[in-house]
């Protein structure tokens, strides 16, 4: 059996050659330029208004920078070893600001729950950007970041497995309806050669995973459970 906590804790592919393996070859974007950009914003939009009405969430501003002595930035890791880029700045100043280009905003979030005095069942939503400067760069990883970010305000008895699995229901939906629209909208998206978006979404605990296939990697055994037995699947315990 693979060692687990090297498993879990390591990216699914470790060098450039398998990278560039796993890769295609032969893709050609279903949309010329123009148009897939009319596309990417069409679709990022309804699914920010969709989210925002499923959780109810407001839109809010996330930083990009922040300054050092405020904590407010992630690391990413518990060595400290995926370190933020960082400048001075605060031109005239007698003590400059140090700042960081922001990694994650998940400090950010709970802090910015209080400051829109989110209430139990209020949350917030945010196109967040960043820069990871020392991601290995992968099919699924980029040193540039653009990514949604929500948080919302839950109750104590609201902690359990049941929400949660209603909530990312809510989410899946909101990302199936949009796949769904996006091919109204532009047909050449629905094609025969890729498969269509599932509508059922289905809940596996990373331990089921790991023992049905104990002699896979991680992201190898994501990847059969896909192909053998559900086409969308929510994993528990891997955060």
């Amino acid at each position: 059996m693979i060692d687990k906590v090297n498993d879990l804790a390591g990216p699914g592919i470790g060098n450039y050659e398998d990278v560039a393996r796993s890769l295609p070859r032969d893709y050609i974007p279903l949309l010329e330029t123009r148009e897939r950009m009319a596309a990417l914003f069409s679709i990022k939009q309804q699914i920010e208004q969709e989210l925002c009405r499923s959780l109810n969430l407001q839109m809010v501003q996330v930083p990009l920078i922040v300054d050092r002595e405020s904590g407010v930035n992630d690391y990413l890791d518990r060595d400290g070893s995926r370190t933020p880029v960082e400048f001075p700045c605060g031109l005239g100043l007698d003590r400059p600001i140090t700042a960081q280009v922001v990694q994650a905003a998940t400090k950010w979030k709970r802090m910015a729950l209080a400051q829109f005095q989110c209430a139990p069942g209020e949350g917030i939503c945010t196109d967040m950007k960043a820069v990871r400067k020392d991601y290995f760069l992968d099919h699924d990883h980029s040193a540039y970041v653009d990514q949604w970010d929500w948080e919302l305000a839950i109750t104590p008895e609201q902690r359990n497995l049941d929400y949660l699995k209603e909530t990312v229901s809510k989410i899946w939906g909101v990302i199936y309806r949009a796949g769904k629209s996006a091919q109204t909208c532009y047909p050449a998206l629905d094609d025969p050669r890729y498969p269509d978006f599932p509508k059922q979404l289905e809940f596996i605990h990373a331990e089921e995973l790991l023992a049905r296939y104990p002699d896979l990697p991680r992201k190898e055994r994501e990847t059969r459970y896909l192909q053998e037995v559900a086409q969308a699947i929510f994993i528990i315990g891997i955060g």
